[in-house]
């Protein structure tokens, strides 16, 4: 215990407090905003204003309870402390009763129709909500602020988020134990990959298809390469091209989100995002398939499964520059700022020293290596993100995205279609296994930084009476 009063006392030195630890901590003591409570017009405007940011926050990834905690918190500042918040999947309701004579229901409902991962938005929304809690944004001033955030665009263009990705692949195949040349074929299909996956989008095509093509793209170009690198006795391994090209995949979807939501009380959300997940995911699996039966009808077999090679002091180091140039990768990729992606690439790089110079050398199985880097990277990229100030999110999936199981998963695929039943199940239950370990590691580390840097818990409001039924002031008047 004094060892722990002693590492909150160092770490709480800065003063600087994260927007959602303030919210959880305690709503404004008084509304430093206020609005008309007895104004319908003025409620539902409120409620609508933290409706649309609870919006931006959910599309950008943020879990479905502190996406609730600070919507309340947008209400509570504007004096609007008794509303109910109730957010499943991608719809946010928020439901209040106005009046004292009689109460009037007051309700907005909204959906959020495209769950898009952009960290630029994500940062804005951030600094608004803690503005708001200040007492130095006015309703009006919020509506414009969020007005201007829904209609520009990304703080860079596309195709810098095109080199993001095209990195994030190149990174994941150096460290699987690729070289310079698979390295640039996994950014040139990876690259491929986004922009294929982007057309697609753009003609409405649903994101199971996008999905098969981009596994597709992932196999049949990787395979050409290994034909064409064998015949002038180059020795490439293209499994670590095909992996890096599913965890690009993997990286946009919501599967440890998924998990994250189940592990803090939202089973709803939970379910239904695990099943959008393991649908998308079978997709990606569906696509390498086809990509090795369209490889082998052209006549290339792709090379035997090989064992992994024994980690060394060179090929370790490597790794570790390789994840952190792949967290740094995804955050540019997913439009972050600059704070925000030089605290993801040192989360990242951290979280893969931790994994190929701790925990691998010692023996330790992959699920619970695993478990413990993302416990790592969810504290100490929670500590940094606070001492930056940008949302603990952007560091949390940044620095788990090169450990997400792309090789496992094309392992299983492989031996499945080589009548390999046994070691294909395997590797797909370790791939599934190394995702609710990443979940549950990032969940528990960014509990442990929250707890040190957290403000005291005092809320002021349970301090006051339960409003009133109308029978009790009438019985209260009565009475001498």
């Amino acid at each position: 215990m004094k060892m722990w009063h002693w590492l909150k006392s160092t770490t709480n030195k800065s003063g600087r407090i994260a927007t959602i630890d303030a919210v959880k901590a305690a709503p404004p003591p008084s509304p430093l905003a206020p609005v008309d409570l007895t104004d319908p017009a003025q409620v539902a405007g409120v409620m609508d204003l933290a409706a649309r940011i609870g919006d931006i926050l959910l599309s950008s990834g943020t879990s479905n309870r502190d996406t609730v905690a600070q919507v309340h918190a947008v209400t509570s500042a504007y004096g609007l402390h008794y509303a109910h918040v109730d957010i499943t999947l991608n719809t946010i309701t928020v439901f209040t009763t106005i009046g004292t004579e009689k109460k009037l229901p007051v309700s907005v409902f909204r959906v959020v129709s495209r769950m898009a991962t952009d960290f630029s938005k994500l940062s804005e929304v951030d600094r608004l909500v803690r503005s708001i809690q200040s007492g130095a944004t006015p309703p009006e001033v919020a509506e414009n602020i969020l007005d201007g955030l829904f209609r520009s665009p990304a703080s860079y263009g596309f195709k810098t988020s095109l080199m993001g990705w095209g990195g994030l692949g190149a990174s994941v195949s150096v460290m699987l134990g690729g070289g310079v040349l698979v390295a640039l074929v996994s950014f040139i299909i990876s690259v491929m990959i986004m922009v294929a996956s982007t057309f697609l989008a753009r003609h409405q095509l649903p994101p199971f298809f996008q999905n098969i093509f981009g596994g597709f793209i992932a196999t049949v170009p990787a395979a050409i390469t290994y034909q064409v690198a064998h015949h002038f006795d180059i020795f490439i391994t293209p499994s670590h091209i095909i992996a890096a090209g599913i965890v690009v995949m993997l990286a946009s979807l919501t599967f440890v989100q998924s998990i994250q939501d189940g592990i803090t009380g939202a089973p709803v959300t939970a379910s239904a995002r695990f099943f959008e997940t393991l649908l998308l995911t079978s997709a990606v699996v569906a696509g390498v398939g086809a990509g090795i039966q369209a490889s082998e009808f052209i006549g290339i077999s792709l090379p035997p499964l090989e064992s992994l090679a024994e980690l060394s002091l060179s090929s370790a180091s490597v790794k570790i520059v390789a994840g952190a140039c792949a967290s740094i990768s995804f955050a540019v990729a997913s439009y972050a700022e600059g704070a925000s992606i030089f605290v993801a690439g040192l989360t990242g790089g951290l979280g893969a020293f931790i994994y190929y110079f701790a925990l691998l050398p010692g023996e330790i199985s992959v699920i619970i290596s695993t478990s413990i880097a993302a416990t790592v990277i969810g504290f100490a990229g929670g500590l940094m993100a606070r001492r930056f100030l940008t949302p603990p999110l952007i560091t949390a999936i940044a620095g788990i995205t090169p450990l997400l199981p792309g090789l496992a998963l094309y392992r299983g695929m492989f031996a499945a279609l080589n009548s390999q039943m046994l070691v294909g199940f395997t590797n797909m239950a370790l791939a599934l296994s190394i995702a609710a370990a990443l979940a549950s590691g990032v969940v528990l580390g960014e509990w442990m930084a929250r707890r040190l840097r957290r403000p005291p818990s005092i809320n002021f409001y349970r301090y006051f009476p339960a409003p009133m039924r109308q029978s009790q002031w009438k019985k209260k008047r009565k009475e001498p």
